[in-house]
């Protein structure tokens, strides 16, 4: 017996009651092919882009705003306004923002020139310059979770601005295919050659060419050398790093054949199995002098421990996993935590096991500090669950949850940061709660950040004392 037509819910039934088949099947198109799915391929990157340029100016451009007299006093610079305006009266070669009265506007070039400009003249017991140790090379951060939806490139995004806006150099590193990070900052990609794949193609090739020395030295025939890692050798990491709309923040963006990585480099690891694939990007910063360029190094990672992951923990002195209060999401959090530790303690004891053999010092990978980050935080809902959160994860969280705002979702329909877009717009109340959401994280990444340069400071420090002294 056939069902009855009509919808269930019309008669006080649930809606999955009396579907009829036959208006089912009605209701269906053609069986779908692969050409289907590049179909829509094609009207998702045309939207994209459409959707995208929401935050750009007229001209494809995008552009970040100015700010205010009162955003500079509050936020960015801790002087008075009154104080401000004498003392751009007083040195004329100063920026003097636009506008008319007291409420002036300046860009963040303007503001950094200001901030310097206190910084050598101010109170010298105010901070005005964002400390860094001198000799010491940037912090790198990843932001990683291989669950989605957990806020990872949002809080990546914000924390890069809000170190743009503290006064540190920023180079964010998109190393997620689906390139949001790269949208969000207005970055243009053409292939991979434009990503983060040369830089381990590059590391791969070198490697080989090693190999093949020693093996032609000892009469056996080379490995093969394609193409691609001929190309690959002539790429410069800095010719893959193109200027934002931020004075001081820098990308290496992604877009999706990015993702051919996760193949291609289990198949050049199956080739060399003595290639250090984990250290590829690590080592791409360090040899280009990129950590000494940079203050903060910012990694935004794709949903998934694959290789392109691993590069970016190995890579990172500080390690942040978003994730929402939910059951789901501390599970897989729980069990993020678990593969990490199941994949650099087996490629430490395989590497250690070689170097115990050849008599080499045992190598280990290490952490400056690792946070777990509360995102999404609704406080009304949630409160019970993240102090469970909190609990079990004990010193690996953050204090500071960062709470839910309409701003974050505002912002995100620009394909923009909060920092980006006009307090105008809003209520000046509802600005100060939305910001503070971010600038309490930031706050918290910040004492992290300091701490470990402060730290590797007084090592280095005590370091060199005992080499003075046998001087």
């Amino acid at each position: 017996m056939a069902p009855k037509s009509g919808n269930g819910s019309s008669s006080g039934l649930p809606p999955y009651f009396n579907i009829d088949p036959a208006k089912a099947a009605s209701l269906l198109s053609e069986p779908i092919t692969t050409t289907r799915f590049a179909k829509a391929a094609n009207f998702a990157m045309r939207g994209r882009d459409d959707l995208a340029r929401r935050g750009y100016a007229p001209d494809g451009e995008k552009r970040l705003r100015k700010f205010s007299t009162w955003e500079v006093c509050r936020y960015l610079i801790p002087v008075g306004a009154g104080h401000l305006r004498r003392v751009l009266r007083t040195h004329p070669e100063l920026p003097q923002g636009t506008g008319e009265g007291h409420s002036k506007w300046f860009t963040l070039e303007e503001v950094l020139r200001l901030r310097d400009h206190f910084a050598e003249e101010g109170d010298p017991n105010r901070e005005y310059a964002a400390w860094r140790p001198e000799g010491l090379p940037a912090k790198v951060v990843a932001v990683a979770n291989f669950k989605g939806g957990v806020g990872k490139t949002s809080t990546a995004a914000h924390l890069a601005m809000s170190a743009a806006l503290d006064g540190y150099k920023v180079l964010v590193i998109d190393l997620d295919s689906q390139g949001s990070m790269t949208s969000i900052m207005g970055g243009k990609v053409e292939d991979e050659w434009q990503t983060a794949f040369p830089l381990l193609a590059r590391d791969y090739a070198r490697h080989l060419q090693e190999e093949n020395r020693v093996r032609e030295a000892q009469g056996q025939a080379p490995f093969p050398f394609d193409e691609t890692l001929t190309e690959a050798l002539t790429v410069s990491p800095r010719n893959l790093v193109q200027k934002t709309h931020w004075p001081n923040i820098d990308l290496i963006g992604a877009q999706l054949n990015l993702y051919w990585s996760e193949f291609q480099v289990p198949v050049w690891r199956m080739n060399l199995r003595s290639w250090p694939l984990w250290d590829a990007l690590q080592n791409a910063l360090e040899d280009s002098g990129l950590l000494d360029d940079y203050d903060v190094v910012l990694l935004d990672t794709p949903p998934a421990l694959g290789y392109l992951t691993i590069n970016a923990l190995s890579a990172a002195d500080i390690l942040l996993v978003p994730l929402g209060a939910s059951f789901l999401e501390f599970d897989s959090t729980g069990r993020f935590f678990d593969m990490i530790y199941s994949t650099f303690a087996s490629i430490e004891e395989g590497e250690n096991r070689i170097r115990r053999q050849d008599g080499l010092p045992e190598m280990r990978f290490e952490w400056d500090a690792v946070r777990a980050l509360v995102t999404r935080f609704d406080a009304a809902q949630q409160t019970d669950l993240a102090n469970v959160i909190q609990a079990y994860f004990g010193d690996f969280m953050t204090t500071y949850r960062q709470e839910m705002t309409a701003m974050v979702g505002q912002a995100g329909e620009q394909v923009s940061g909060i920092y980006e877009i006009d307090y105008r717009d809003f209520n000046r109340d509802t600005y100060v709660r939305g910001r503070e959401t971010f600038d309490r994280t930031w706050a918290e990444v910040k004492q992290v950040i300091l701490g470990t340069w402060w730290r590797d400071q007084q090592m280095a420090a005590a370091e060199q004392t005992p080499r003075a002294e046998e001087a």
